[in-house]
């Protein structure tokens, strides 16, 4: 029987919204599951002290290493990320990185028939690239080029001598010198990316995106389970949940922005996010779980990727994605086997 192992920072799955999910999918597939943080690791003995979900609770027991690993979210310290990579190279992994921004905009700039889907952007090397941004687009959004969950975003408008400026819902009037002053301040401490800004707003105004959410499924093949509008408040510029957003329902909200074309956007999305995911992985060495594509659309009704990401978070549809999750990991335990 199958054994797949849940590896995550932290200690008790109990504090994970996730490990009951895959623990009940697991159970509902007839494969063994169990949760456990580096620190349960023993590679002398090559045994886990792990939990395994039993009469509704979390017992910890000494068990042998999985066939496959979930590698659902990033280690803390240094000391548990030498167990991750260490564990890497003993046990398939199912998840697999994609990169920061600037590397997955090349990648997609090279892949025929999507650059018309990007966003221009350069990484911010120094002030003048941001003012030269401002020149030519007069207002642009600069994010982290490794950053998530919309932190560390800034929107500058120009207006004439001066410059709007909104981070977070702060929203701060500069000159020239000033703005360059907190531009060197902020390159300084990580690396960004400039791009020109995209009026993405509903009708009443609110910042939003589209989360198209695909997975692979027990045969490896991707499928696409989830599609959401992730809708921002009006003070803000983004949309990220993490930053005060919240989720729609896609069909209320495709008809309530898109009136009787709301069909025809349902199936451009479904279309887009088909065709991108099969090209974007080709790109790559590695094979992917899942990805989440953030879509955004303008007043012209054209699609413009602003990210991709890997283990997008979607709290709300744990469940469905676990139902996919587990069966993905049989297909790779089987597949590595086979090997």
């Amino acid at each position: 029987m199958i054994t797949v192992g849940m590896l995550h920072s932290n200690k008790h799955p109990s504090k994970v919204d996730r490990a009951f999910a895959w623990a009940a999918v697991a159970k509902m597939e007839g494969i063994n599951f169990y949760y456990f943080s580096p620190r349960d690791v023993n590679f002398t003995t090559n045994v886990i002290s792990g939990y395994v979900y039993e009469q509704g609770e979390w017992i910890q027991k000494e068990l042998l290493f999985p066939d496959v690993i979930f590698n659902s979210y990033w280690m803390k310290t240094d000391e548990d990320t030498a167990v991750y990579d260490k564990l890497s190279e003993m046990i398939p992994f199912t998840s697999q990185p994609v990169g920061n921004k600037m590397s997955v905009y090349k990648r997609i700039s090279k892949m025929s028939g999507f650059e018309k889907y990007l966003i221009p952007s350069i990484r911010v090397d120094q002030p003048k690239d941001v003012l030269e941004a401002l020149t030519k687009y007069k207002k642009v959004i600069i994010k982290p080029v490794s950053g998530s969950q919309g932190k560390g975003v800034w929107f500058i408008e120009q207006d004439g001598e001066l410059f709007q400026k909104v981070v977070d819902t702060e929203k701060t009037t500069t000159n020239r010198k000033q703005l360059i002053s907190e531009l060197q301040d902020l390159i300084s401490e990580e690396d960004y990316l400039v791009q020109p800004y995209i009026l993405c707003r509903t009708k009443d105004g609110n910042p939003y995106d589209l989360r198209l959410h695909v997975q692979k499924d027990r045969e490896g093949k991707w499928i696409i389970p989830i599609i959401f509008p992730r809708i921002g408040t009006t003070d803000r510029v983004t949309s990220n949940i993490s930053r005060g957003g919240s989720k729609g329902e896609l069909k209320t909200f495709l008809q309530r922005e898109f009136d009787d074309e709301w069909m025809n956007m349902k199936k451009t999305l479904e279309e887009f996010a088909e065709h991108f995911t099969i090209e974007f992985e080709s790109t790559y060495d590695v094979e992917f779980d899942e990805l989440g594509i953030d879509i955004g659309i303008d007043e012209n009704n054209k699609l413009w990727i602003f990210e991709v990401n890997w283990r997008p978070g979607c709290v709300d549809f744990i469940l469905a994605i676990a139902k996919n999750h587990i069966p993905y990991a049989m297909y790779v335990a089987k597949k590595n086997e086979s090997t």
